[in-house]
């Protein structure tokens, strides 16, 4: 039947199947973004939080951090039920598990309902990064891998933005908590459009049924990737250079923002949405740069050093330019964006069959920086606070943040120690790995 097919009606069917895998892994990518946009929420809403619930520091960022408790934990598991049952079902469902957390977290002004809340948002959101990587694993070519994965993350940085500038602005005319509903509905609405335009497997593929494998396969696979030192390195550079938004930019940074340079909290978000807009441009130049060049090792080397470099002027050297310091926490952003790569170095020393899994492994370690450094953060302002008391807030010193900030130049340093002893793939799948 195929043979029988004219020159132009299989260049319809080819147009056809590349425009369905697009849409396709475009929608993987939108619900990151609309995760991510979930994530960053309490950094524009930190004074209403600490108000509502008469929270410290350290309790803001427990809150918060409720979020990773569910998430971390949560990405080895996701990985195994991607390779074994595919992404449809499980991003559906995700996406509800998102939109529920969400009202619960609005809707009450009982902190544990709120904590429990923000638990099922890190639930679901655990699905949305490895969804989308496991969809573009399926739909799209592996040499262009490092770059799917950039414009991943892309949109999830624009997720962010939206979130500290759409937000910021909505928090202050409608509340913080009709803000938060308004964002659950989205989520619904997202559930609908994935369940009936998602599909797991691709018949045009060369290996279309390599993507649902057995649980024994999965399993097997698992064991391998723990067993693996080099997948444990790549996670470690991920989680140091993913710091720059789990321990600042998704909370403290705005925070920071107003009380080291005076900036009014819309000032202070669109400051710190810099750092989202560098990541978004970064990360698929980083994934092209790679691949051009053929390395991984170096991109990641150079973009730490320059993140190390950017992060302690904005620190340690604070001047009152919005432009100035916009500039610089772009760059700090651009630069960590760098981390990308780890997810093409996990996707080309692991087998094809678990590469859910092996991914889901990476992001697991990436996130636990999250959950260990928000609270942290908070309970090093909270060793730091002079007693200052506003509206029932506690006020931090510019000193205080720095000192608590300063994980993050000391993360940058432990990347380039790190990544020295990560060997370089040079952009290789090995081939065995389309036959184990």
């Amino acid at each position: 039947m195929i043979d029988s097919l004219t020159p132009q009606s299989t260049e319809n069917i080819v147009k056809k199947s590349l425009l369905l895998s697009w849409l396709i892994c475009t929608l993987g990518a939108v619900f990151y973004c609309y995760e991510y946009f979930l994530r960053i929420s309490p950094s524009v809403m930190t004074q209403e939080l600490m108000r509502t619930y008469h929270l410290t520091g350290a309790q803001v960022g427990n809150l918060s951090a409720f979020y990773y408790h569910a998430y971390v934990p949560m990405q080895i598991l996701v990985g195994l039920l991607m390779d074994r049952y595919g992404p449809r079902r499980l991003l559906t469902m995700a996406s509800l598990f998102c939109a529920l957390g969400t009202f619960l977290f609005a809707d009450s002004n009982n902190i544990l309902v709120s904590e429990a809340g923000r638990f099922l948002v890190g639930f679901g959101s655990a699905f949305a990064f490895v969804g989308a990587m496991k969809l573009a694993t399926i739909w799209l070519p592996p040499k262009r891998f490092a770059l799917i994965a950039g414009i991943i993350v892309c949109l999830g940085m624009i997720g962010a933005m939206c979130g500290d500038i759409l937000l910021g602005a909505l928090v202050d005319k409608i509340g913080w908590q009709m803000t938060t509903d308004l964002s659950g509905i989205l989520g619904i609405g997202l559930a609908i459009i994935i369940w009936l335009v998602v599909r797991d497997i691709n018949v045009h593929s060369e290996f279309p049924e390599v993507h649902i494998v057995s649980f024994r396969t999965v399993m097997s696979g698992l064991v391998r990737a723990i067993m693996n030192p080099q997948i444990w390195l790549n996670g470690c550079i991920g989680m140091l250079l993913y710091l720059s938004l789990s321990a600042f930019a998704e909370l403290w940074g705005v925070r920071y923002l107003q009380e080291a340079y005076g900036f009014s909290r819309a000032t202070a978000a669109n400051a710190n949405s810099m750092v989202f807009l560098g990541w978004a441009i970064g990360s698929p130049l980083w994934g092209w740069f790679s691949d051009y060049i053929h390395k991984r090792i170096l991109p990641i080397l150079v973009s730490a050093i320059l993140a190390l470099i950017m992060i302690c002027i904005v620190l340690y050297l604070p001047h009152t330019s919005v432009i100035g310091v916009s500039i610089e926490l772009f760059l700090f952003g651009l630069f960590c964006s760098a981390q990308i790569l780890i997810f093409a170095i996990c996707r080309e020393i692991s087998s094809l069959k678990i590469v859910g899994t092996a991914i889901a492994l990476t992001n697991m370690m990436v996130m636990i920086g999250g959950n260990i450094f928000q609270p942290v953060i908070g309970k090093l302002l909270d060793v730091r606070w002079d007693g200052t008391i506003v509206a029932g807030v506690r006020i931090y010193t510019e000193h205080a943040y720095r000192v608590a900030l300063s994980v993050l130049p000391l993360s940058m340093i432990l990347t380039v120690i790190v990544a020295l002893f990560l060997r370089e793939t040079y952009c290789k799948v090995r081939e065995d790995h389309f036959h184990n």
